[in-house]
């Protein structure tokens, strides 16, 4: 059973159509949307601030998604991949984004919809990240604009598998 915990009277909120592995971690002041899936050893600590999510959103295996104390809640918007072992921290990330494997974004960050955050790229305090482009490197620099091939290819095919693979588990 997944570990799923009421703190400072505030519980999870997750729709019945969520995936939610044996071993993740959900606490606190936190809200899911349709079709989400949180994945093995994924921790979503809602204990200092909110953490909100739309639809369809994953949370891979190892990620951690948290929150600054009564400062930067974090907000993730309908369509987003969170790769393995990313952490996201008290930040926005707008609609079909993909926060790619091993990858860091921190507080007050704004990562705008149809981007690509790539594999082990380290979004530092403060960056907006504009709509239709794709950061990499430590720290995360905008590398080249995103094509629709990569919008369709990428972000909305891993979103979707997504869906596909926790039907498997729920089964």
């Amino acid at each position: 059973m997944p570990i799923i915990k009421n703190i400072n009277g505030k519980t999870p909120q997750l729709p019945d159509d969520c995936y939610i592995a044996e071993n993740a971690v959900i606490v606190g002041d936190v809200t899911a949307g349709k079709q989400c899936s949180i994945w093995f050893s994924a921790v979503i600590r809602g204990d200092v601030h909110y953490i909100k999510m739309g639809d369809k959103v994953n949370v891979q295996d190892g990620a951690v998604i948290h929150a600054t104390y009564l400062k930067s809640p974090t907000t993730i918007g309908n369509n987003v991949s969170i790769g393995h072992n990313a952490i996201v921290h008290g930040c926005t990330i707008h609609d079909n984004v993909l926060v790619g494997m091993g990858s860091i974004i921190m507080d007050d960050c704004v990562i705008e919809s149809n981007s690509i955050i790539a594999a082990g790229a380290v979004v530092t305090k403060n960056t907006r990240v504009e709509s239709g482009s794709i950061y990499a490197g430590v720290p995360a620099k905008k590398v080249k604009d995103i094509s629709e091939e990569l919008i369709s290819g990428e972000i909305n095919r891993i979103a979707e598998n997504y869906i596909k693979y926790s039907s498997w588990f729920k089964e």
